[in-house]
């Protein structure tokens, strides 16, 4: 069941960055109840595109999990919110800051009811200084914290990351954040609140950037296809296409000028002695390096590289990367039955355990698939589930065939 079997995960987030950590806690074993609005679920079920009326972009980071919908506004709703937290060892949240004390599940509110509850909240800028109001999106983030003037071509428009990169690593700071709060639950019995901003996430990976302006004064500035420090490490063009050519230290660049292209002579050449003068003549170097390369295909020289040790490969596309057998024989590539959308494939888990490895057990839920189950696992009987639907404080799939499929 993997190796966080027992964690019972609450919830109440939705769209990408909340979804996508409770996404990994849930592959790795952990219990996740997902919590929806009753008009409608999450938010993504709402974004194309569809099979059969199912949203693809729900499925993808919504397995593994169960969902009941609730209407967190009435008080029917909210005690059994209160209920599920009690049981709960983490309660995940994606609101902007005071939504959730306004409803009466904010932490303060939750640790009532369990004193030792892990409390993880994702917003645009964190709970407290002077942006905390503002709603936050990935491309503000990307904007803000400098990301989009090293991206792209240097004096072109300022260039977004292929993916909601921040988004992704929002999910994933707050996945191991949770863990080492989970851990020291484990260890003292002691809950706390995690506070998560989309907006400061990424500056800690701009470890080279930093440094060099924190030293020196020096703005990063975009770089294209290229690295910031080492060169040759960069995309090259081929008679077929691009590459991506590696050679981050001095010996890789001398086997790359031996045994990849025969031109010994630059290893020895003034403008390319070292990687500080090749940097300072890249453009150079990269003219020269194309019309040796413009010689042959793309596989040839992949080929020639690996044979001496060079690190390069291909620029796939995505249809590409994942048809690449690597990533098919590594279980990258996962397919599950949905009862709506059926046969669909999905990334796979990037951990392989030894011991406790994490599953793709159960494909993405319908909305409020799992209401009646829950509500009756809490003591509802039937006549009160009846009233509950019927009042609209909860939801539920009616059409219990379609899970039956599954």
């Amino acid at each position: 069941m993997g190796p966080l079997q027992g964690m019972k995960v609450l919830d109440a987030s939705q769209i990408m960055a909340g979804p996508y950590c409770t996404m990994v806690l849930a592959d790795l074993g952990a219990d996740v109840m997902k919590v929806e609005k009753v008009n409608g679920g999450d938010d993504s079920r709402q974004m194309g595109p569809y099979v059969n009326g199912e949203s693809t972009c729900f499925f993808q980071i919504n397995r593994n999990k169960k969902s009941i919908a609730l209407n967190l506004k009435s008080e029917e709703g909210k005690e059994i919110f209160y209920k599920l937290a009690k049981e709960a060892d983490v309660v995940v949240e994606n609101y902007r800051p005071g939504v959730t004390k306004s409803l009466g599940i904010d932490y303060e509110s939750l640790k009532k009811h369990n004193p030792s509850l892990v409390y993880c909240s994702i917003s645009g800028y964190g709970q407290t200084g002077p942006y905390s109001h503002k709603g936050g999106f990935d491309l503000v983030a990307q904007g803000m914290t400098g990301l989009m003037s090293m991206t792209g071509e240097k004096g072109m428009r300022p260039m977004k990351s292929g993916i909601a990169v921040y988004d992704i690593g929002a999910g994933i700071t707050a996945a191991y954040s949770i863990l080492a709060a989970y851990i020291h639950k484990m260890k003292t019995g002691e809950g706390q609140h995690l506070d998560i901003a989309l907006a400061e996430i990424g500056l800690p990976w701009f470890t080279w950037e930093a440094g060099a302006y924190f030293a020196e004064g020096t703005i990063p500035e975009a770089t294209g296809w290229r690295h910031r420090v080492s060169a040759p490490y960069q995309a090259v063009k081929t008679k077929s296409g691009y590459m991506m050519l590696g050679c981050a230290n001095q010996r890789t660049w001398e086997r790359f000028c031996m045994d990849v292209v025969e031109k010994p002579e630059w290893i020895t050449d003034s403008r390319y002695e070292t990687n500080l003068l090749r940097n300072k003549h890249v453009n150079e170097l990269e003219e020269d390096i194309e019309e040796v390369l413009m010689l042959n295909e793309t596989k040839y020289w992949i080929e020639r590289c690996e044979k001496a040790g060079v690190p390069a490969g291909p620029i796939n596309n995505f249809a590409e990367a994942v048809q690449d057998p690597h990533y098919q024989a590594r279980g990258m590539i996962q397919e599950v039955e949905h009862p709506l959308i059926g046969k669909m494939k999905m990334i796979g888990i990037p951990t392989k355990f030894s011991e406790t490895p994490g599953e793709v057990r159960t494909p993405s839920p319908l909305f409020g698939q799992d209401t009646i189950t829950v509500l009756q696992n809490l003591g509802y009987d039937q006549e009160s589930i009846e009233k509950l639907t019927e009042t609209g404080a909860v939801k539920a799939l009616k059409d219990n065939a379609l899970l039956n499929k599954n």
